[in-house]
């Protein structure tokens, strides 16, 4: 790939930084739920289950945009149409600044993930078409948690103070930042794809990666978007909370590390029992958040194995069908799954269960995630050495 000497050299380190940060503005709010929530339920006055679902239709527009882009990027030049999804995000986040009610603001947060959905496909699209493309989605998880946890580190402090007008501007700030480092990326034309013969998916196995992929992301947001709110439910302090989840989303940088320094070198069955066990007994910490140091330990420990598990979940689904086919649909499910969390979990807090009924549901949910994965990755870890063992022979 060409470029000149105001683009970013296609495979380089600046270019996977921009192209990090436009993956990442199309779902941004999804790295800061928690303080969406938090601002919507105590800066414009919804109550926790109205809040819920706001965030889940912005995520459930994703999903269906994600779905869009993908008739979209082989025949819509790819820079245009970032473009005109950076320009519309920041143009409705801006609106939402003037939104108060929940009527309103539903239908316009849905429309914002949809366009938002769009641009993430895109993003992925140009992504795989990189030389190394593992290095760009890593860079993608490092711009994602560490923007995360300084988002956290201020943004609740301002809810009290400027309600939700914080969070949207803040949102609007970041696709304009992208917006800026637009023109500086190569042009990464569509590759011809070469002539292959595309094996059948083992179905079973599959289906079961893409059920555990949906549990976990659902548990996972649901807790994730309450999260600050369940603090203050346990009589946290707000300050605390605001460093406390700052400090975790960085400790959780962790998790997609230790997955591209292990590899599959101890293969993936013991990895993920291993951080499914973690996962559990970070969960079920939260019983303590009213400890401050029981609230921060859980966060952490939960953060790291989020990126972990999810980046083996996805690796998973990407040896089923190495055509990209299964992938894609992956992705898609994921979004589902995040975007049913904070759904079903505003419907517990709201109801009779309460925030530990939440947890307790959300343990219960990783538990069959565990049982769930260890079919698949059990038949990978035994291809794997057949393979090798092909090899050597």
């Amino acid at each position: 790939m060409t470029h000149n000497k105001f683009t970013a050299p296609a495979d380089g380190l600046i270019a996977a930084v921009f192209l990090a940060f436009l993956a990442t503005a199309g779902l941004f709010y999804v790295n800061i739920m928690a303080a969406i929530v938090d601002g919507l339920v105590n800066g414009l006055g919804l109550s926790e289950r109205e809040a819920g679902q706001v965030g889940s239709a912005n995520i459930y527009g994703a999903a269906f945009g994600a779905l869009i882009s993908v008739l979209l990027v082989k025949r819509v030049p790819w820079k245009p149409l970032a473009l005109s999804c950076l320009l519309a995000l920041i143009l409705i986040d801006l609106l939402s600044i003037k939104i108060t009610t929940y009527e309103w603001l539903l239908p316009v947060r849905l429309g914002h993930g949809i366009i938002g959905g769009i641009l993430t496909g895109t993003a992925f699209a140009v992504i795989a078409r990189t030389h190394n493309p593992d290095r760009a989605f890593g860079m993608l998880l490092f711009v994602q948690f560490g923007l995360g946890g300084l988002a956290y580190y201020q943004l609740p402090l301002l809810t009290p103070i400027y309600g939700t007008q914080a969070l949207f501007i803040a949102l609007a700030l970041f696709s304009l930042a992208t917006l800026l480092m637009l023109p500086f990326l190569d042009k990464y034309p569509v590759k011809t794809a070469h002539t292959q013969r595309e094996g059948k998916i083992n179905m079973r196995p599959f289906l079961l990666t893409l059920l555990a992929i949906f549990l976990f992301q659902t548990a996972n947001m649901g807790l994730f978007a309450y999260i600050f709110t369940l603090g203050l439910n346990y009589g946290l302090d707000r300050g605390f909370m605001s460093k406390a989840l700052w400090l975790a989303t960085w400790v959780a940088l962790a998790g997609p590390l230790l997955v591209m320094v292990l590899g599959q070198r101890f293969g993936r069955l013991k990895l993920m029992i291993a951080a499914m066990g973690l996962t559990l007994a970070g969960t079920a910490l939260f019983h303590l958040s009213a400890q401050p140091w029981a609230y921060f330990i859980a966060n952490c420990g939960t953060g790291i194995t989020w990126g972990f598990v999810i980046a083996y979940l996805f690796g998973m689904s990407a040896e089923f069908d190495k055509a990209g086919r299964a992938t894609a649909f992956a992705g898609f499910i994921s979004k589902i799954g995040l975007a049913s969390g904070p759904l079903i979990a505003g419907w517990l807090v709201e109801g009779r269960f309460g925030y530990q009924g939440m947890i307790n549901i959300a343990i219960i949910a990783f538990g069959l995630v565990t049982l769930i994965v260890l079919v698949p990755a059990w038949v990978l870890d035994k291809t794997r050495g057949a393979n090798a063992n092909l090899a050597i022979d």
